[in-house]
């Protein structure tokens, strides 16, 4: 078995889904792929289930589930099948080649190589590398950015980056079961919990480009999940909300 498993959440991606999955199991320092599939309308976890028949037996995984259910709660169920499987070094990614397959190894290498707990595939700590994105969105995702890192007083960049490695011992410490959030919060959440509870986070400087084919899942109750989540966050942490899951 591989070290290194990426988890893909879907939901209609029947477009991505394959070539998204040859991609990342094609690079040679070897990912596996977990594909977590909300009950995708357009045959998204049938393609997958026939993929996992043939040349792709044994290195990509399915999970279905039964509606939207939110990508937070996606990448928890993922998390944690990850760690029983043993897998050591455990990836966010999307399933829409909006990040670049051929930088998880930029990530594993922050994490395996140098030390890092969390690797963040980050859009800003080196300018705005966002591609075929309107303008508004562009402003819109990082002054949620900078807003995040003043509210928490946290100095990461790129605060709601979804392209991510997880060391298995951050995972294991994070108490899962109370992560509260299932949109950009989420992403938040769980990078706010590992530095609140001591692991360290590089962020490695990639490109984003916007999908091609599909359509986006973004919405507006996301954004203010994220705004007013953060609040919560941050008072969490002064109160001691925040604690390793021994601890609970």
């Amino acid at each position: 078995m591989n070290d290194s498993i990426v988890i893909i959440p879907t939901y209609n991606e029947k477009e991505n889904i394959e070539a998204i999955s040859r991609a990342v199991i094609g690079l040679e320092e070897g990912f596996d792929v977990l594909v977590i599939d909300d009950g995708s309308p357009d045959g998204t976890a049938a393609i997958v289930k026939g993929l996992m028949e043939g040349d792709l037996k044994g290195r990509l995984h399915l999970i279905e589930r039964s509606g939207k259910l939110g990508l937070g709660t996606a990448y928890i169920c993922g998390f944690k099948w990850a760690i029983e499987q043993g897998y050591d070094y455990i990836f966010e990614m999307d399933a829409d080649f909006s990040h670049n397959p051929n930088d998880l190894p930029k990530l594993y290498k922050a994490c395996h190589s140098d030390g890092y707990d969390v690797a963040v595939g980050s859009r800003y700590i080196s300018g705005v590398n966002v591609v075929n994105w309107p303008i508004g969105r562009v402003l819109m995702s990082y002054y949620a950015s900078a807003y995040v890192r003043t509210v928490l007083g946290i100095g990461l960049r790129d605060t709601t980056a979804g392209f991510v490695c997880y060391r298995r011992k951050v995972l294991e410490t994070i108490d899962l079961d109370r992560i509260r959030f299932k949109g950009y919060a989420f992403q938040i959440e769980m990078k706010y919990s590992s530095l609140c509870l001591g692991f360290a986070i590089k962020e490695v400087p990639v490109i984003f480009i916007n999908r091609e084919l599909g359509t986006s899942k973004m919405s507006g109750g996301i954004f203010s999940e994220a705004l007013f989540g953060v609040l919560r966050l941050r008072w969490a942490a002064l109160t001691g909300g925040i604690k390793p899951v021994a601890d609970r």
